[in-house]
């Protein structure tokens, strides 16, 4: 039978305004009309078919009547009460609901209405547990989340005879965690977190307070820092066990991590999340300084992360407002001194602070996502500025545009560039894209598809800041790119440092035998020009030749020569 036909009934009746909202109210208006519907049919039979005296008919209807109240009063009463595990049982619900109590129903009855009471009952104490688990502890790695780590810490500070205990918040953040992700499969990720999650847990005592309140952070608060030098051995035993590698699904993983750390102050009631707040500052400046470093909180790093926070927000818009600008620097081939391509550089004329560094800018961007209508710009404008300088009666160069991580992984990737070589008129083949080696890392099968379509189309690749990534052979040989660009911080140490001489002649000698093109970045010196046209580097871009300068001024530089 379907559900509406046997809650027709209950439906019906539930229609009257008077019975809508009682359920006991249903029962009674049932049990009235079944006693006396059949009662008072039979008075007026019996009545209908005598001939007594009317004084005789009244007795007996009213004797009749009076014993029929008496009966019903009794048996609605009796059936209230009945119905009392079912109204206790509503009861319970709605007090849980409205004020998150838990009832106290009995469990010893095993008629149905019993088993309604003790399967209530049971229901709501599991489900309280479990709202209770969900809102206080971390579902991946089983441990306390923030909520429950805040409201352990400010119970402990709130005490009176813990005013003047000094107190240690240490945020761990895992570096790289966003590359990290992109290397590693959702499953092989959730296990190293808690794996992790289990080493912190070893490097704590019982009476510290451990979570994981992010994806890629854990909070720990230490009850007892007798000294500042405790609470730096402890972030360091962070950091080095840390260090170790993970053996997940029989596969090695390192990872790094930094920490922040912020003492409470014993002069003044501490807010736990101000606390956390801090700790995630001096993590922040933890991060900045390199892998594997810790940092106590101060303010002067809080005034530069607000400073932080105040670009950002004038970063967005800025695009619109067209306070972004594109400089271009030239590419020099080292054999003839002759400029052959230009990269371009994106930069934001602010109109109070001038000229902002990319160094500043470009991170915020990279974070929040406005990297990727940025760099569609760029890429535009540079494509539009080549061939005006074609028209102009300029020789046709080559132009360079990097592609950030962001840009892409965007699944219309292709079909942009493609259509913004239509609209400029640009020719494929003189549109260089630059990539860097540690992104294309993230998903490799996905990066070669993108790069050999990006091929098709005729636009060049170029392989940015190699040498300082992954430089695997294995995977260099998958990707389809045309050439290998030396990072910067191997060049300016060139005629220095045998190592970075060392890594320089490898990669030359590298892309020779696969036949690609090389570029050097970051050439500033007549002696680091010398080696590199002794090693036979194709090309070369850095202050030597030219800073980036705007748009107006490559004309003259075309024709110079640079040798």
């Amino acid at each position: 039978m379907k559900l509406n036909q046997k809650l027709y009934l209950y439906s019906s009746l539930a229609r009257f305004p008077l019975l809508k909202k009682s359920y006991t109210a249903k029962i009674m208006i049932v049990a009235f009309l079944g006693t006396h519907v059949p009662l008072l049919a039979l008075i007026f039979s019996f009545i209908t078919s005598h001939s007594d005296s009317w004084q005789t008919t009244v007795r007996v209807l009213v004797v009749a009547l009076v014993a029929t109240l008496i009966g019903t009063g009794a048996t609605l009463y009796a059936l209230r009460h009945l119905l009392m595990p079912v109204i206790l049982t509503s009861d319970a619900l709605q007090n849980y609901v409205k004020n998150k109590k838990l009832p106290v129903l009995p469990t010893k009855f095993i008629d149905e209405a019993g088993t309604l009471m003790a399967d209530t009952s049971q229901t709501l104490h599991q489900l309280d547990e479990l709202i209770n688990y969900i809102s206080h502890y971390d579902a991946l790695t089983g441990l306390p989340n923030q909520n429950l780590f805040c409201q352990r810490l400010e119970g402990i500070l709130s005490q009176t005879e813990n005013k003047q205990r000094l107190v240690a918040v240490f945020l761990v953040g895992i570096d790289d965690y966003t590359g990290l992700s992109h290397a590693l499969e959702q499953d092989t990720l959730s296990f190293l977190l808690r794996a992790i999650a289990q080493r912190l847990t070893t490097c704590i005592s019982s009476h510290d307070i451990l979570a994981h309140i992010n994806k890629d952070e854990f909070a720990i608060a230490r009850l007892e820092i007798p000294s500042f030098e405790s609470a730096i051995s402890l972030a360091q035993l962070f950091v080095t066990s840390l260090e170790k590698p993970f053996l997940i699904e029989q596969q090695a993983i390192h990872i790094t991590a930094s920490v922040g750390i912020v003492l409470n102050a014993l002069d003044e009631k501490n807010d736990v999340i101000k606390l956390l707040h801090q700790a995630n500052i001096a993590l922040y400046q933890a991060k900045e300084k390199g892998r594997n470093q810790y940092q106590f909180f101060s303010p002067e790093t809080n005034a530069k992360l607000r400073d932080r926070l105040i670009l950002e927000n004038e970063l967005h818009g800025a695009l619109k407002r067209g306070e972004m600008v594109v400089h271009y620097q030239p590419l020099i081939d080292l054999q003839s001194g002759q400029m052959t391509a230009v990269e371009a550089l994106v930069r934001w004329q602010h109109p109070q602070r001038g000229l902002v560094s990319p160094g500043l800018f470009i991170p915020i961007a990279e974070a929040n996502g406005l990297i990727v209508p940025i760099g569609e710009w760029v890429l535009r404008t540079a494509c539009a500025q080549t061939r005006r300088w074609q028209l102009d009666g300029l020789p046709a160069i080559r132009i360079s545009v990097n592609l950030s991580a962001r840009q892409f992984e965007q699944p219309n990737l292709v079909e942009v560039i493609r259509e913004v070589l239509t609209e400029t008129g640009r020719e494929n083949s003189f549109l260089e894209l630059e990539v860097t080696e540690s992104f294309l890392m993230g998903d490799v099968q996905r990066s070669v598809k993108t790069l050999e379509e990006l091929r098709e189309l005729g636009v060049i690749l170029a392989l940015d800041d190699f040498g300082t990534g992954y430089s695997s052979l294995n995977y260099l040989k998958r990707f389809p790119v045309h050439i290998l660009k030396i990072d910067r911080s191997f060049v300016q140490d060139l005629t220095s440092n045998s190592d970075s001489a060392a890594v320089t002649d490898a990669i030359i000698a590298l892309a020779k035998t696969l036949h690609l093109e090389i570029t050097a970045e970051g050439i500033e010196t007549k002696d680091q020009l010398d080696y590199l046209q002794m090693r036979g580097c194709d090309e070369g871009q850095g202050y030597y030749f030219s800073k980036p300068v705007p748009a107006e001024n490559i004309a003259a530089l075309i024709n110079k020569s640079f040798s």
